[in-house]
């Protein structure tokens, strides 16, 4: 069954769930950690609706595959058709603003990539973008004042930042509309932080977002 977008306070969302537009490299220190160079435009990528699952539910990657690694991102929904916006158009249409994680098979993508090919696979498989429901932009600060993290078995791994991110969230929307229209209903992830790493079997997961967003959920044994 697809995910279906929710906000927080019980308000329907009257648009069906779009596609995942997401930026790679979006924070220096994760580019930094993973060896790559830091982007001087956004690496842009797209995951399919069917990518998307409930991140309050126990999540259950294709371990058997590889490595999973886990990314944790802001999530932001999208209400209005976008093609070359501006700043201001871009930052209008952002209707509620939740949690992700983007899920990485990631000997799988370092195979692909060390080939020159496309790494879809590792990226946009079924469940590889697990997704909260949204806060209302009612709940939301300015952008530099978003502040994020993913707990793993109670020990700290990510702390994200608005203000660090190298592509400001309007900018960033504002660029992906260049490239591919965005529809009501899709759905921009803005790039993780540093602090990336493989997701552990029957581990307990805790996500927090400024405006009182959180989540509790698990990875299957």
């Amino acid at each position: 069954m697809r995910f279906v977008p929710q906000f927080t306070d019980g308000q329907e969302f009257p648009h069906a769930l779009g596609k995942v537009v997401c930026v790679g490299r979006n924070y220096a220190d994760h580019a930094k950690e993973l060896d790559n160079p830091v982007p001087t435009e956004p690496l842009l990528f797209i995951k399919p609706a069917t990518s998307v699952v409930d991140l309050a539910k126990p999540l259950d990657p294709p371990f058997s595959r590889g490595e999973v690694h886990f990314e944790a991102e802001l999530a932001l929904l999208i209400g209005e058709t976008l093609t070359h916006a501006t700043l201001e158009e871009a930052e209008r249409a952002v209707v509620g603003i939740g949690l992700a994680m983007d899920l990485t098979l990631r000997d799988l993508q370092t195979k692909l990539k060390q080939n020159g090919h496309p790494w879809e696979t590792a990226k946009a498989f079924d469940g590889a973008c697990p997704l909260s429901a949204f806060l209302p932009l009612s709940r939301v600060p300015n952008w530099n004042a978003l502040t994020f993290t993913l707990e793993i078995d109670g020990e700290l791994r990510q702390h994200g930042e608005g203000a660090d991110m190298l592509f400001a969230i309007p900018s960033l929307v504002a660029e992906m509309s260049r490239h591919f229209t965005l529809e009501p209903g899709d759905v921009v992830l803005t790039g993780t932080p540093s602090g990336v790493g493989e997701l552990p079997r029957g581990a307990a997961l805790k996500l927090t977002l400024t405006g009182g967003l959180e989540v509790n959920t698990s990875v299957v044994e």
